[in-house]
Order: structure tokens, then sequence, then C-alpha cells
């Protein structure tokens, strides 16, 4: 289990002791997210863009395993990445898998990675494992190569800080909700604004894909969910 805290760390936890593995501390700031390379595989199970559910239980099992292989692997290794996002404007990849609980050397990320002027809200992984999206109080979203965390694009049109940026199933589309009470839904292969999805009264703080790609839903300080069609 992944941790962060106001204290300007991440701890990795053995969920069967409950003893802390190890401390990851490069942030300078409160670390706000923390998102898995594998979030959404693991979130969805056998669930998929296809809408196809297998009809038996060891159908399902099997493609959700397979789903979780195919994202993970990486040279015949499951390898899990981490990233993080602050307070200090920065967002850190790490590479747990590689971490040594034994070593008492100081724990570095794989990169750090920088061009947000403000505060870095939240943080995730695009279902393929190819990218990183991250939301900021700068009014801006942006692109981040998963492997290597090196800068891809940034996704302006919000005139208020970004709360959340979700991933569709497929991996095409990046949706955000933001402070200005809009949520806007980008086309990653153009990097070009897709729909403008105003009609919340209030900032939307919650957002989120259906498995099957079919639908965004959204939450504002408005007290209303709203359902979005694709």
């Amino acid at each position: 289990m992944y941790t962060s805290s106001q204290d300007k760390t991440i701890k990795i936890w053995n969920t069967k002791t409950w003893t802390c593995l190890s401390t990851l501390s490069s942030h300078a700031h409160w670390v706000n997210h923390l998102a898995l390379s594998t979030d959404f595989v693991l979130r969805t199970a056998y669930h998929d863009h296809t809408g196809k559910v297998p009809s038996t239980v060891d159908e399902k099992i099997d493609k959700a395993k397979q789903r979780f292989e195919s994202t993970a692997s990486r040279e015949g290794k499951v390898v899990e990445r981490l990233v993080s996002a602050s307070d200090d404007n920065t967002i850190f990849l790490w590479e747990p898998s590689a971490i040594d609980p034994n070593s008492n050397a100081a724990i570095k990320p794989i990169a750090r990675l920088l061009g947000h002027q403000k505060q870095v809200n939240q943080v995730s992984f695009s279902p393929d494992g190819l990218y990183i999206a991250s939301a900021s109080f700068d009014n801006s979203v942006k692109l981040w190569n998963a492997r290597d965390g090196k800068f891809v694009s940034t996704l302006r049109g919000h005139v208020g800080p970004v709360y959340i940026a979700c991933f569709s199933a497929d991996s095409r589309l990046l949706a955000s909700a933001s402070a200005d009470t809009t949520v806007k839904v980008w086309d990653l292969r153009t990097g070009k604004l897709k729909e403008d999805l105003p009609g919340h009264k209030d900032a939307v703080f919650a957002l989120d894909w259906s498995a099957d790609g079919q639908a965004v839903v959204s939450g504002g300080a408005d007290k209303v969910v709203k359902i979005w069609q694709h």
C-alpha cells in the first residue's frame, strides 16, 4: 500500500504486517496525490472498452490477469510505476519494484517532471501505460511520457484551477474538470479540445469514465452529479 502526506513523504507499507518498507522523500511540500501504472486494470478487472463480458468466472479471472500482465509487464517482468504530485509544483516518477527495503541508501526517483507553475493536484496513468496526465492549479493539464517522464504537451483551455484529469478506457481521450465549472474532453491524437461540457454551476471536483468508454461522470460543488454520453 502507498500513502502520501503533508509531511512531504510517500510511504510504502507491507499489508500483511503493516510495517513501513520504504519512505520516499524527494518532494519539498505536501504530496497531494499518487497513481499506479496498474490502477486502471486493477480497478476494472475483466471490463474493457469493448463491453464484452466473459461468460464464466474462470474466463473472467483469466481476462483480468491477462489485462494486468499486458499493462504491467516490461521485458518479461511485472514492473509497476508510481507517480506523485505535490504542492511544490513538481511530479516524481518512481519504480517501487526496484526499491530494496533493506538498503539504507536514499531512494531516488526515475525522473523529476518539471513544467507546472503552481501546485499539481492530481496525476493519472493512461490505461495503455504510455502517458501520465497531470492536473494543476496553473489552469493546465500536462501530458508526460510514462516510461521516462519526458514532457509531451500542454492542454490549455480551462480558465481556473484543474482538479482532476482522467483517460478513457481506450486511452484516446482525456477528460478534465476545473474550478471554472466546466468539464473538457481532449483528443490525445491531435492534442486539441474535442468537447466542452458546461452545465455545472460551481467547481467540478470529481470525474471518471465508464469502463466501456461510453460515458463520463462528473461531480461538482453545486451538489450535482452529471452523466455525459460519449
